[in-house]
């Protein structure tokens, strides 16, 4: 006895993908999912749309005073130095989870072994391969300074490392943020929070500098200038004072 006829299978099973049943039977099944989708607001076991997590949930963009209150509370931390860092490559820098957890000391050491002016985000730990030279802000480059002694002036290896003392994971990285922001109480905040603050001042401080989209698109590591545009948080304030210089 075959499985379609014991009863153990789909009912389109037997005649085929093309038949009405099939038609109906998987018609059912996307209603289903996408009623639940939108009845419960949670991410469905598919692709709903072109991937980007920007268009579902984009990350909150927050304040300087927040960025003062998320160093003063990992001062007192297992890891200070350590957590300094990652919050200011996250904010000073635009660095993914991913780039924070595959940079290595080679990528942020002058000639002499010393901490240099920039960041160089290779091709490797990059997404899509988009590797590119970031200044380093004179903050973060204090807090690697102190980072790199702390550590004993290491030449090669993780920049950020895990309690065991290997490479931490993109994911652990994710959960280490994910976990400060619940500690201070900072809702709609995730790991991409500090990029997307990044990001977004930057582009608003662009008439003071000179530049265009195109410098913060090149920093963020983008492929598309829209894709910049998109993570780029509009400020009603700024709108209202700009509206009544017309």
């Amino acid at each position: 006895m075959t499985s379609a006829a014991n009863g153990n299978s789909p009912p389109f099973a037997a005649v085929g993908a093309h038949s009405p049943d099939f038609q109906r039977y998987t018609l059912d099944i996307v209603l289903k999912l996408l009623y639940y989708y939108i009845a419960y607001n949670v991410v469905a076991p598919f692709p709903l749309s072109n991937g980007n997590s920007m268009s579902r949930h984009p990350a909150k963009v927050l304040a300087p005073a927040d960025l003062r209150r998320l160093l003063a509370h990992v001062e007192s931390s297992r890891h200070p130095e350590r957590n300094s860092v990652m919050l200011l490559l996250s904010f000073k820098s635009g660095l993914r989870a991913c780039e924070i957890a595959g940079l290595t000391w080679p990528m942020l050491l002058d000639h002499r072994g010393r901490v240099s002016c920039s960041v160089n985000v290779a091709p490797g730990i990059a997404k899509m391969g988009r590797g590119r030279r970031i200044p380093l802000h004179p903050q973060l480059r204090d807090a690697l300074q102190l980072h790199h002694r702390a550590d004993r002036h290491p030449k090669d290896g993780p920049v950020v490392r895990s309690e065991r003392g290997g490479p931490m994971t993109a994911r652990s990285v994710v959960n280490w943020f994910k976990r400060v922001y619940i500690e201070l109480g900072l809702d709609g905040c995730t790991s991409h929070s500090g990029r997307r603050t990044f990001i977004t001042r930057s582009a608003r401080l662009l008439a003071r500098t000179g530049g265009s989209l195109r410098d913060v698109q090149e920093l963020a590591g983008h492929r598309a200038l829209s894709t910049t545009e998109r993570y780029i948080e509009g400020d009603r304030d700024i709108q209202r004072r700009l509206v009544s210089l017309l």
